[in-house]
């Protein structure tokens, strides 16, 4: 596997066959990879990388080194800078609700497959992370997916809801992701019809990703056509995303 970029310890950005592998770094035993300003600039930076190095049959993974994925937002980041005043944190918090729509956009639009490869747990924007991918793989063992807004207090900005809407096919499913704030494990989110695969306990998800990746890779589909439709297959999260999608014909090649 070669190393295409690590910047700061928060993320890593790798090569292997047609797969770039995006990993959230583990920096402290406890690491929960929450998303810091820092920490989401730096997934648009390799966002931008990864598109700008793809080829035909690129397929991008993204994953996390230790125990969990991702739990959301980095609340406690929020707090330490605003230094006891309520304004200035609520101000701090919809500063990284801002800015990860913009890396929601990034993978919506990104011209390649993309499969999320869940380690732990997904919680809050972390599940919102996981959602924006194509496929995912999810360690089959653990409660891993929830919403957690209720815990938080925190109503759905308009592209959460509009992403679990297009994510999450079933009324009642989205119910109890957000309303009743229920934690799923890999079998339900099959039945949610979020996952396409349960692989057997003890299987490296980052293994299964990259077998998928892998099969995606041999179509060698075209990358812009790609993005094209997958944008077109969410009408209401583009319109939230500030998207549009483009009508695209074959030449007469093809």
């Amino acid at each position: 596997m070669n190393t295409l970029r690590q910047c700061n310890n928060i993320c890593k950005l790798q090569k292997s066959g047609h797969s770039f592998i995006l990993t959230l770094n583990q920096t402290s035993r406890k690491d929960e990879h929450l998303l810091s300003p820092t920490r989401i600039d730096s997934i648009r930076e390799y966002l931008v990388d990864v598109k700008s190095q793809a080829t035909k049959g690129s397929v991008l993974i993204t994953t996390a080194e230790g125990e969990s994925f991702c739990r959301g937002f980095d609340y406690r980041y929020a707090r330490e800078q605003a230094g006891g005043s309520d304004e200035a944190y609520k101000k701090h918090l919809q500063d990284m609700v801002d800015r990860f729509k913009d890396v929601v956009k990034d993978l919506i639009s990104l011209p390649m497959p993309t499969i999320a490869a869940i380690n732990g747990y997904a919680t809050e924007a972390g599940l919102m992370l996981g959602l924006s991918h194509d496929y995912l793989t999810i360690k089959p063992d653990i409660l891993s997916l929830r919403a957690g807004l209720l815990a938080r207090e925190m109503s759905l900005p308009g592209y959460f809801s509009a992403l679990i809407r297009s994510k999450v096919g079933s009324p009642l499913a989205r119910r109890s992701l957000v309303l009743r704030d229920l934690q799923f494990d890999a079998k339900e989110a099959a039945k949610m019809g979020v996952l396409d695969l349960v692989h057997e306990v003890g299987k490296d998800t980052l293994q299964v990703a990259e077998g998928l990746a892998e099969e995606l890779a041999r179509k060698e589909w075209n990358s812009e056509v790609y993005a094209e439709i997958r944008k077109a297959l969410y009408p209401e999260l583009c319109k939230e995303l500030g998207l549009t999608s483009t009508t695209m014909v074959p030449g007469l090649g093809v």
